[in-house]
């Protein structure tokens, strides 16, 4: 804020009277989805696997907590499902998602007891768009304890 104030001159002794001004202007900065172009998000065909963290839950088995990016969703289109395969394709196990997410960016959901032969030591989670099927940006996750 402006204002003045004393301050004493340490070689002098003699008090000054400073004038302060008002400090720079706040700058926000907003990262995500917002900066993008509404047309830009509309032409996004495929939903982004953004986060996986796997557990092992039994015998072969693993939990899946998958978070995707789809800040296209809509009610009329939106990410519809997920998946856990591997490199050569063969899917292990699957989610599909009955409504979208478009108030919930980006968002969270599991995948519980997958059963994955001993000779994987790493999966793919993959996401599926209700439109145009599989495809986006997917992460590879080892599997703990392989």
């Amino acid at each position: 804020m402006p204002g003045s104030s004393s301050i004493a001159d340490p070689a002098t002794g003699k008090f000054q009277e400073i004038f302060m001004a008002a400090p720079p202007p706040r700058r926000t900065f907003l990262t995500g989805m917002l900066l993008i172009p509404a047309a830009a998000r509309a032409e996004q065909r495929f939903p982004d696997v953004v986060g996986v963290s796997v557990r092992r839950s039994g015998d072969g088995r693993y939990d899946f907590d998958v978070t995707i990016s789809s800040p296209y969703d809509t009610a009329e289109r939106y990410a519809d499902g997920f998946r856990v395969r591997d490199e050569a394709g063969t899917a292990f196990g699957e989610r599909t998602l009955f409504h979208d997410h478009a108030d919930e960016q980006p968002f969270t959901r599991d995948l519980y007891g997958v059963s994955i032969p001993a000779a994987v030591r790493s999966v793919i989670v993959e996401a599926r768009d209700r439109r145009y099927g599989y495809g986006g940006r997917t992460m590879r996750v080892a599997l703990p304890g392989r």
